[in-house]
């Protein structure tokens, strides 16, 4: 059985055994010492602590991985000097779908309406982490001590460090060359520890996926039904019609073979719900199952992961709607393009901040006249939806790095079409 397979049986598994382990709990059917049993020692215990180990390990090699591997791209990339038009498309790319994405979602909330009719509650309360001022992250990207950087996994900061690191490389002769040799060795081990730490991957989507639904189960949904399936069904829209779309569009290559590659990665986002800690899935699936060159997925998927955005643009675009429905208050044409750009650029500005999604939400509230009291009803059921998002983040992450490979003419066409190559991929992990 392939590694893919193994994964998509887990993550079932998980969500079945979730929401049973939920209705027992809730229905009081067991008695209270197999109740705690599974409290104490599933949900709470065994389940806990393998998905913690699980996300440990998958943040384990972002690091490493990011920084090598950007340093091998960008010693190549050096060489024909094309670091700077290859981020100029990047970035450009990942506002355009940013932006895109939370446009989608004012449309389809003002269509379907789903703050109407909906009572704010009073008491609901949410204090607003101060965001950053653009000056602060501006210096902020540029590292004064690259250890630090590492420790803290700060992204954008890593990822100035290995570009600079990686042209510097390329400019110094012998010398670089023997470095650049030693980078591309120590790549190699890296992938291979990827490898080992995937072939765990299932048990660790089962205990992460249990815990997640035994503790939620599903009637949280309920009370906020209408907003759930506006914010679902945008993030499925955007995630498997506009990026189908803009791929065919912008390379000409068949969006379904790249779904369907991505599926493992997506599986990894979902239990997850970290982009970060899905880099190495996202990085490993770019390359070896859509034929990106490693020195272009190398920056343009870490970049993704610290920049793009796009499911969390959906959630504040249907959010801001729903809480002007919910509020009765009309913020008219200019407080839909203030959303739309405030949220655009934020997408960048507050990268690397904890808790990124709620302090962009207060942001943009904040600039329409919105009061902040209405993120925590939203709360409620964010979890769930920021599983989905994570997914369809680093779908767009795999997208925008294949049109810019193209462009580039990076693209293994062959590897991209080659049907079997997942499940030799597969056996290829499984085995490490």
């Amino acid at each position: 059985m392939g590694l893919t397979t193994r994964i998509l049986i887990a993550m079932l598994a998980g969500i079945v055994v979730g929401v049973v382990f939920n209705f027992l709990n809730t229905s009081q059917l067991l008695g209270s010492g197999l109740t705690g049993f599974i409290n104490g020692y599933l949900t709470e215990g065994l389940f806990d602590v393998v998905g913690r180990i699980f996300i440990a390990s998958l943040k384990l090699m972002v690091v490493p991985l990011v920084l090598v591997s950007l340093v091998c791209g960008a010693c190549a990339l050096s060489e024909g000097s094309r670091i700077g038009p290859l981020a100029g498309k990047t970035v450009l790319l990942y506002l355009l779908t940013t932006a895109v994405a939370i446009t989608l979602a004012m449309v389809m909330g003002l269509v379907i309406q789903p703050g109407v009719g909906v009572e704010a509650t009073a008491s609901a309360a949410f204090e607003a982490a101060e965001s950053p001022p653009l000056s602060d992250v501006l210096v902020n990207i540029f590292p004064t001590n690259p250890v630090e950087a590492m420790a803290e996994g700060n992204m954008l900061q890593i990822i100035v460090f290995a570009l600079l690191m990686g042209y510097a490389i390329s400019r110094c002769g012998e010398p670089g060359q023997r470095i650049a040799s030693f980078f591309n060795d120590l790549n190699g081990v890296i992938l291979r520890m990827v490898g080992v730490l995937m072939a765990f991957a299932p048990y660790g989507v089962f205990a992460l996926l249990a815990k997640t639904f035994a503790t939620l189960g599903m009637e949280f949904i309920l009370d906020l039904g209408v907003y759930f399936l506006v914010v679902l069904g945008t993030l499925l829209l955007h995630g498997l019609g506009f990026y189908s779309l803009l791929l065919k569009l912008l390379t000409g290559l068949n969006p379904v073979e790249l779904l369907k590659k991505m599926r493992p990665a997506q599986v990894f986002a979902f239990s997850t719900a970290s982009s970060a800690a899905t880099i190495p899935v996202t990085l490993s699936t770019v390359e070896k199952r859509l034929g990106v060159d490693n020195k272009i997925a190398a920056f343009t998927v870490p970049l993704g992961a610290t920049i793009n955005m796009d499911g969390t643009a959906i959630m504040q675009g249907v959010a801001t709607v729903f809480i002007a429905q919910m509020y009765g208050v009309d913020i008219g044409l200019m407080g839909y393009l203030t959303v739309i750009l405030t949220a655009t650029l934020a997408s960048i500005g507050t990268a690397g901040v904890p808790g990124v999604g709620l302090i962009m939400l207060a942001m943009v509230l904040q600039q329409v006249g919105l009061p902040l009291e209405g993120i925590a009803i939203v709360m409620g059921v964010d979890r769930l939806l920021d599983m989905v998002r994570t997914a369809v983040n680093i779908t767009g992450d795999a997208v925008v790095s294949t049109v810019v490979a193209k462009s580039e003419g990076a693209v293994s066409e062959e590897i991209f079409y080659d049907r079997n190559y997942n499940s030799v991929a597969d056996r290829a992990a499984t085995s490490s």
